[in-house]
């Protein structure tokens, strides 16, 4: 600095701003990934964001794998809902080779997708409160998440990543011990949700801290192509599950929730709705099913394992087993575009088969990747706290997001 410079008054296009890094390793962040920030004090001026920490390559690996070891690979992107992944692509290519489910294996489906939506829903709302200081909800309510593990663990012996259901339909049949177990969680699941929301849902604390948090307007959310919670707290009543029915869908009556300001506490009490609404659906599909039926699949015998006895004293069986085993089983050339209503988003599958073993192409519409995207206009201005805030209730799977 030069004598003539001492003393001088830093110029306001002088001022100095911080750079952080929030992420990829942040416990706040909710996964691996990266936001740089530049800072004004605690006042967030502009975002740059950045993926790609565990990218695995989902697109490339299903195009070299039979169409039923895709399955393994799809419920490791959204792990927070993996049979609504494992489901939405069953869905895609039975629409391809034109199977059409019995009533009862849709509506199973149909009882295991919802069970799944309300997992999803209580660990995105649970840590919304942790983000806001309040652990005993998350404590409280996590203990039904694990009641539903417990029921994914048997109907197919695994709890996170599930691998539930085959193209076609399910393995096997649900046990007595499935319905009995499902049972039990239809009964006992309002005193808990009742007990998470009276936590919460009227809290000054949490009010203050989510109201007119991280607000997203309704031009916004269309404009980048928001779907699920996200699009509907901002008052679109937009669903796929009414808009596009799958799996019978059409024959439930449920109410899609929707917010007015778009904000943190809007996209929270949707997902609170949308519980009672799934818990109704699933009363709605038990009533529906017959228990005693043994139907558990479409007639698709190249996509679906023969039982063992049948293995072993029937030819055909024995052929279907070898092919199936072996990913021998070819798919009808054409293209296809399959989307549910996952629990953070429309997921949808854009598959182009060539009639071989394996898909010609594969692309995945992953509702993560869009939010991501209007992250950081949407925290621009805010305080950083309300950042950590925002990317818990806009519920960003880094799996997904990284497929």
């Amino acid at each position: 600095m030069s004598n003539h410079d001492i003393g001088k008054l830093a110029e306001p296009e002088e001022k100095v701003y911080t750079t952080l890094n929030l992420g990829p390793t942040h416990p706040a962040t909710h996964g691996i990934f990266q936001n740089v920030l530049k800072m004004d004090g605690e006042i967030i001026v502009d975002a740059e964001p950045t993926i790609g920490y565990i990218h695995r390559a989902f697109e490339k690996l299903a195009e070299r794998r039979p169409f039923n070891q895709i399955t393994p690979i799809t419920d490791r992107l959204n792990y927070c809902s993996s049979p609504i992944n494992n489901m939405g692509w069953h869905m895609t290519v039975e629409k391809l080779i034109g199977a059409e489910l019995p009533k009862r294996v849709e509506y199973m489906r149909v009882v295991v997708m919802e069970l799944a939506r309300i997992a999803d829903h209580i660990i995105c709302n649970s840590v919304i409160g942790v983000d806001t200081g309040a652990m005993t909800g998350f404590l409280y309510i996590f203990q039904w998440r694990e009641k539903i593990y417990d029921i994914y663990e048997a109907i197919c012996g695994a709890r996170l990543t599930t691998n539930i259901g085959r193209i076609g339909g399910f393995e096997r049949n649900f046990s007595d011990k499935v319905w009995e177990l499902i049972d039990d969680f239809v009964r006992d699941f309002p005193k808990g949700l009742t007990e998470f929301s009276n936590l919460l849902e009227r809290n000054r604390i949490f009010m203050d801290r989510t109201i007119n948090a991280g607000p997203v307007s309704q031009k916004m959310a269309l404009e980048y192509s928001f779907t699920g919670p996200n699009l509907r707290a901002a008052g679109i009543d937009h669903d796929v599950r009414v808009m596009n029915p799958y799996s019978s869908y059409q024959d439930f009556d449920f109410t899609i929730p929707i917010g007015t300001q778009g904000d943190v506490y809007d996209r929270f009490m949707v997902r609170q709705q949308e519980m009672w609404e799934s818990l109704s659906i699933i009363k709605q599909a038990l009533k529906n099913i017959d228990r005693k039926d043994k139907k558990f699949s479409a007639d698709v015998p190249e996509f679906v394992l023969p039982e063992k006895a049948e293995v072993y004293n029937n030819m055909e069986a024995l052929i279907y087993h070898f092919k199936i085993i072996m990913g021998e089983t070819e798919v009808p050339a054409g293209e296809v575009y399959h989307s549910v209503e996952g629990g953070n988003g429309e997921l949808g599958y854009y598959l182009i088969s060539d009639g071989g073993r394996t898909p010609y192409r594969l692309h995945m519409r992953r509702p993560c990747f869009i939010y991501y995207q209007a992250y950081p206009e949407i925290i621009k201005g805010s305080m950083l706290s309300d950042a950590i805030l925002t990317m818990s209730s806009m519920n960003v799977i880094a799996g997904e997001l990284d497929a």
